[in-house]
């Protein structure tokens, strides 16, 4: 009798156990994106790579004025956005929200920006980058 309650008990336990699920990175972002609606005379492109990584390309005329690349990594459980370019040592911003088309993530270390979110806006890739007291605006579109 008692291995049956042993068995019991033991089923009931490994059915109770939680179940991790799987951190889903923010597929919506994959593409050849070209920004809109930038008043000068410079042209900014992002591309986001199948394996989350991505580069970010401000040129005017054949002349690059900023060039970034990013990543999306997972530490033990959770997303990050990867950085490097601006500073001299990679910028880690941690994830703090998420949904299925949109995420933000933070490092409140970090002068400028300190918040990160990306969305999507029906066919529109949208970008805020922040801090307290000020912020840029991105809309791309598919290139």
């Amino acid at each position: 009798m008692k291995p049956i309650l042993f068995l019991t008990i033991l089923m009931l336990f490994l059915s109770c156990e939680n179940k991790k699920t799987d951190i889903q990175k923010p597929s919506f972002l994959i593409g050849k994106w070209i920004r809109l609606e930038k008043p000068d005379t410079t042209i900014t492109y992002e591309t986001w790579h199948k394996n989350f990584k991505g580069e970010g390309i401000t040129l005017k005329g054949k002349d690059t004025t900023f060039y970034e690349e990013m990543e999306i990594i997972k530490v033990k459980d959770t997303l990050f956005l990867k950085v490097i370019g601006v500073n001299e040592i990679a910028t880690l911003f941690k994830f703090t929200e998420q949904t299925d088309t949109s995420f933000t993530c933070e490092n409140l270390e970090n002068e400028f920006p300190t918040k990160i979110k990306y969305y999507k806006d029906n066919k529109l890739l949208k970008a805020i980058v922040s801090n307290n007291d000020f912020k840029i605006d991105f809309i791309f579109t598919k290139r």
